[in-house]
């Protein structure tokens, strides 16, 4: 009730601006946007952080699998933030951000002392396969709204995973910035965690583990063993066409249950950009990560044709 009624109170503000230009519009949401952030944040007993598409939702379906099993809770709590904090007092509340709009409230943008002192679990994903996956994100579940405010290609736009990709405000260099600016900054953040996609899908039950030990639990085999379980691929697409966390909105509902691009759960292949581009294009994008990509990530490297990870 409390997120309805802040999403309510930002959707006034915003009516009661028509007035203003379309920039002066887009700034001013994202500064509503980085207050609410802001608040969570302070809030907050952890962080986790991640670009878009990084497998940040299957993440909080692990960790809501494992919180369900823990306290004997309903398989349709999807935590967010102190949702499940408030039914147990055990479980932490976890504020779980892509870290677009918070600077925009706190004007820090040359680095990232908003998180400092702060449990931070940065997910990482390999920036190629990142960006075709916010490709079909773009196409088929980003709200028109959302692509003005985040300087996404407009709405309707015919252009190609080629074209996306190779967008410096959308694709491959946008991802590879965000990731620079953690890895610029992590000398400097006291209780960091960085989990890599990759390694997630290689051991899901080890790292999720280690996230739930960073938090401050101490798991149980069993419960880390159906988490996994609950949070499988096979399992997901079927709590997301069933409408099984419809309390959490949008995030695990199919665009379009007739198109498998429009789901939330889509793919989750490792090394799956080379499927878009020819071999000269994918060599392209990994000459660009091993210039431009921090090692620190370890993704200096192009990922093999069967999938398998090459970092």
């Amino acid at each position: 009730m409390q997120v309805l009624i802040k999403k309510l109170t930002r959707h006034l503000v915003m009516a009661l601006a028509f007035f203003l230009s379309a920039d002066r519009r887009v700034a001013l949401e994202r500064w509503l946007r980085g207050r609410e952030e802001y608040r969570k944040l302070r809030l907050s007993d952890c962080v986790v952080v991640s670009f878009g598409k990084s497998g940040r939702t299957w993440l909080r379906v692990m960790m809501s699998g494992y919180f369900q099993a823990k306290h004997g809770l309903s398989k349709r709590n999807l935590i967010g933030f102190d949702n499940l904090n408030r039914k147990h007092a055990d479980i932490p509340r976890v504020f779980f951000t892509h870290d677009n709009y918070l600077r925009d409230y706190t004007k820090n943008r040359s680095n990232k002392s908003d998180f400092y002192g702060k449990k931070v679990v940065l997910m990482v994903r390999d920036p190629r396969d990142t960006a075709v996956s916010q490709y079909f994100q773009w196409q088929h579940r980003m709200r028109p709204g959302k692509k003005s405010l985040n300087k996404y290609p407009e709405h309707g736009a015919d252009i190609t995973v080629q074209d996306f990709v190779q967008d410096r405000d959308a694709g491959l260099t946008k991802v590879i910035d965000f990731m620079n600016g953690w890895a610029d900054e992590m000398a400097n953040l006291e209780d960091i965690l960085v989990v890599r996609y990759e390694d997630l899908r290689a051991d899901p039950g080890a790292w999720l583990g280690n996230i739930i030990s960073f938090l401050g639990g101490e798991p149980s085999a069993q419960d880390i063993a159906s988490a996994v379980e609950f949070a499988s691929i096979d399992n997901m697409r079927k709590m997301e066409q069933e409408r099984v966390f419809w309390l959490s909105g949008s995030r695990m509902v199919p665009g379009d249950k007739s198109n498998p691009d429009s789901y939330k759960v889509r793919r989750a292949k490792v090394g799956g950009y080379r499927d878009y581009f020819t071999d000269a294009q994918a060599a392209e994008l990994d000459a660009i990560v091993a210039t431009e990509l921090s090692p620190v990530f370890g993704y200096g490297k192009p990922a093999s044709k069967d999938g398998a990870s090459a970092a």
